[in-house]
């Protein structure tokens, strides 16, 4: 599995490669890696119900303790399967939706690479290869969103939903580490095991609060939820896969694999009970405000991800069966509307509903795929969004807080919901016929067989829920932390969470009777929902612009000298203030000074004295050489003739390259004011003087044990070497030298670029002028 998922990054890259060998069928070959990972997930079916858990193990880095561990469960192996399965479709599908496109190779190489960072996230057990996958799904979101992007929509959607999510990823890493130090653990296997010891830890609050910050942007919960819907700037194959198995079920993911260690607490239940309420309204509402079919099916996305968490919040055993059930129910249904609604935009050349009718005839196997995936949708029997909806709403019913609010609260989006799957399924191919941008036709096998097969599904498993229920039910029995012995039925007689569905089917159809009218209606709250959440986001892009502009005005004004002093003066301030107030300074100034060491000190002093008072260049550069020079003399009076020959050959250079520089300046000139010379001299001696205070008072203070002892002790056994100072640099300090010769390449290669950039204008001048007028210039 390990292999699967790593060697799908490998893939991704040869994606331009396999584009020049297999041409337009590359996505077919591409889409052999996740079949063969969710054929292979299948196989271990059997076991994971039975109430195995798998564990992969690789040691990653074994000196801190971080393993590269995957872990699958009932809960890892429906993610894992629902993102495998849909994505060798969608992988299809985009092989007809963007055919011909000149940027498809690329697109396939972020698809694969987006495909894989999700499965290493629902897989990895350790917290740090989680939060690495973690941020994955950001990055190649981004560029799956942009990836149109001469569009400036796509381009600001892009870096919008990009701003959002790497925030909460922010705050996810504060959780995750205070989550590893109050469960002394980075593995979710043994924190899940210590969740009493977590809900009584004191940190658990903000650590709380700091997780469902990362969940919360990941899967567009209320107040973030207004970047998923731009998202749909992102090409329809994007849209299907970001929205049915990927990207906003992370978050979605997170809360119901830390449920068994962090829920049943009363602040869980009622963070996540109110804001997946809220989320599931705000959702199934604005859904009904736009006619982009789209946007519609976005805003119902926002309403499926708060009902399933506010299913983790009630937390009881129904609800997380009902949590596992409508999860299942939503990927499949939204995976085939998605596509439905690419077909759509495809063939008829326009996303907007309100221009579409009269297609069945037409498109009709496109009408019975989004008419049947509708209905799951809208949560009709006999599907399986039907399960999923009867089992919310009997786990509403018998919540332990808030069931009356609740109750109200998911009544009214299944209302909802039902209006924008009629809209969906209906407005498109029935009534009278309507003249579209292109000619409408049937859809190309290639982006026919993923919603056909996935809206099967949805009434197979609807009709034949003894097929799914004991995957759900290893899913509810991860989330629960303990095994859950239940069924799922299609009929459960007439009950009131029934008659609440056929209310809802009721109501829903009336409201899409009298869409326009609704929408009006609507429009009227345009000036409150104008002012939402969104638009607190650009006006915090616009302060953050305003502020940086300030930023830069004062302290990034252009002048070294000033940056110079800033420096040196915060410097100052720090360290005087933790020297006198929380050390107590003892120096010694007892001084051994021999008559020859005056006299290099005396050069030092003379040196840096001359190079500020002279107005010469050439002069100030002669006196900066004769203090390094000196500096070098010095290093060698004191048994370090290594460190010497480096200094002579670092001031050497230093002073060549000075003096050659001099003859590219202006002529000299004065350009300060005497107050600010005098400034400029204060803070020279307050920093002089302060080096000075921290050298005596590091001679002068209590002396721990030599860190040489060590070097020389194990300079020969562990590195193997006699020359210490060469074993300290590529064995010791191996990091820190690499990092190093990598800053020293990079300069390298940058001054290598300037001075090929500027031998190309020369050559370029060269051919343009003539050869006297060139050499006159």
């Amino acid at each position: 599995m390990q292999l699967a998922v790593l060697g799908g990054f490998v893939l991704a890259a040869f994606a331009p490669l396999l584009h020049r060998w297999f041409g337009e069928r590359a996505g077919l070959v591409m889409a052999i890696l996740p079949a063969g990972l969710a054929l292979w997930l299948f196989g271990q079916l059997p076991s994971v119900v039975a109430g195995d858990t798998l564990v992969f193990e690789y040691a990653w880095m074994p000196g801190l303790d971080i393993t590269l561990t995957f872990l699958l469960d009932g809960l890892s192996l429906l993610f894992a399967l629902l993102i495998s399965v849909i994505g060798v479709f969608v992988l299809v599908y985009a092989g007809g939706y963007l055919k011909g496109h000149q940027d498809l190779a690329r697109f396939h190489v972020v698809l694969v690479a987006f495909m894989m960072s999700m499965l290493g996230l629902v897989l990895a057990d350790n917290l740090v290869a989680m939060f690495v996958f973690w941020e994955l799904t950001s990055i190649t979101s981004y560029l799956l969103i942009g990836f149109n992007h001469n569009d400036p929509e796509a381009r600001k959607s892009a870096l919008q939903g990009l701003f959002v999510t790497v925030g909460g990823g922010m705050a996810l890493m504060a959780g995750l580490v205070m989550l590893a130090n109050a469960g002394n653990s980075w593995s979710l296997q043994e924190l899940i095991t210590r969740g009493d010891a977590l809900r009584q830890h004191e940190l658990y609050l903000p650590m709380l609060l700091c997780l469902l910050g990362g969940a919360f942007t990941k899967s567009a919960q209320f107040p973030f939820h207004f970047w998923l819907p731009n998202a749909m700037a992102a090409p329809t194959p994007v849209s299907a896969y970001l929205h049915s198995a990927t990207m906003v079920k992370a978050g979605i993911y997170l809360m119901a694999r830390l449920h068994p260690a962090l829920g049943g607490t009363e602040s869980w239940t009622l963070i996540l009970s109110l804001f997946g309420a809220l989320t599931m309204v705000t959702g199934a509402f604005l859904a009904l405000r736009h006619t982009g079919i789209k946007q519609v099916l976005a805003y119902s996305t926002v309403m499926a991800l708060g009902t399933l968490t506010m299913l983790l919040g009630i937390g009881t055993q129904e609800a997380l069966i009902a949590f596992a059930t409508f999860l299942l129910a939503h990927s499949l249904y939204k995976g085939a509307l998605f596509m439905v609604a690419g077909i759509l935009d495809h063939e008829t050349g326009t996303k907007d509903i309100a221009a579409m009718g009269g297609l069945r005839k037409a498109m009709p196997i496109t009408m019975v795929c989004a008419v049947v995936a509708a209905l799951s949708l809208g949560g009709i029997i006999p599907m399986l969004g039907f399960i999923g909806k009867e089992l919310m709403l009997e786990s509403v019913l018998h919540a332990e807080r808030l069931n009356g609010l609740l109750l109200m609260m998911s009544l009214a989006a299944a209302i909802m919901t039902m209006a924008a799957a009629a809209i969906v399924a209906l407005r498109p191919f029935f009534g009278s016929w309507k003249d579209t941008p292109r000619s409408p036709h049937e859809g190309p096998v290639s982006m026919l067989a993923g919603p056909a097969t996935l809206a099967t599904l949805s009434l197979l498993f609807g009709l034949l829920p003894s097929w799914v229920s004991p995957l759900v039910m290893a899913t509810a029995s991860s989330v629960e932390g303990s095994a859950v012995d239940s069924y799922l039925a299609l009929w459960h007689g007439v009950n009131l969470p029934l008659i609440l569905s056929l209310i809802s089917l009721a109501v829903g159809l009336l409201i899409y009777r009298h869409w326009e009218r609704w929408r009006d209606w609507q429009g009227r709250l345009d000036p409150i929902l104008n002012r939402g959440p969104e638009a607190c986001y650009f006006l915090l892009m616009n302060l953050i612009v305003v502020v940086s502009e300030w930023q830069t005005r004062m302290l990034q004004n252009g002048y070294i000298r000033n940056y110079l002093v800033m420096t040196l003066l915060v410097l100052v301030g720090l360290t005087s203030h933790a020297l006198v107030y929380r050390h107590d300074l003892v120096l010694d100034v007892s001084l051994d000074v021999r008559a020859h060491e005056a006299l290099v000190a005396g050069l030092m002093v003379a040196g840096a004295v001359t190079a500020c008072i002279m107005r010469s260049r050439l002069a100030s550069v002669a006196a900066v050489g004769t203090m390094g020079f000196c500096i070098a003399l010095t290093f060698v009076l004191f048994s370090a003739p290594d460190l010497g020959i480096t200094q002579m050959l670092v001031e050497t250079l230093t002073v060549i390259l000075l003096i050659l520089v001099l003859f590219r300046l202006p002529r000299f000139a004065t350009l300060s004011t005497p107050l600010e010379r005098v400034r400029d001299v204060v803070v020279a001696l307050a920093t002089g003087g302060l080096i000075t205070v921290l050298i005596l008072a590091v001679i002068s203070g209590e002396q721990l044990p030599s860190i040489s002892d060590y070097m020389v002790a194990n300079s020969v056994p562990e590195g193997h070497g006699h020359n210490i100072v060469n074993v300290i640099l590529v064995d010791f300090r191996a990091l820190d030298t690499l990092g190093e010769i990598f800053v020293l390449a990079l300069a390298a290669i940058g001054v290598y670029a300037m001075l090929r950039f500027h031998a190309d204008e020369y050559d370029a001048a060269k051919q343009r002028l003539p050869h006297e007028e060139y050499l006159d210039g």
